[in-house]
């Protein structure tokens, strides 16, 4: 039997499911880990990933570019955690 957790906005009341709570926070971490990697800077192109390029470049990342890598990869963590989860529950 699922749970369901009840909210209260303005006298109105509504329940959502945890099965819904999990599909609602999975799309929002689907959304926001898209946008992400969106508009994360590219530091080769692919023929440097085949050895195209012959030259070694190492990208340090700082500040904000630094904080969107992290952020995408706890993101990509968070969102294989939530599909192991929803195939749980389901």
């Amino acid at each position: 039997m699922a749970k369901s957790v009840a909210y209260c906005c303005g006298g109105a009341s509504f329940s959502l499911h945890f099965p819904s709570m999990i599909v609602i926070l999975h799309t929002i971490v689907s959304i926001v880990l898209i946008f992400l990697i969106t508009v994360q800077h590219r530091a080769s192109g692919l023929s440097a990933t085949f050895g195209g390029s012959g030259a070694t470049n190492f990208v340090q990342r700082r500040g904000a570019e630094k904080l969107i890598y992290k952020a995408s990869i706890w993101l990509s963590v968070a969102f294989f955690a939530l599909s192991i989860l929803r195939w749980y529950v389901y």
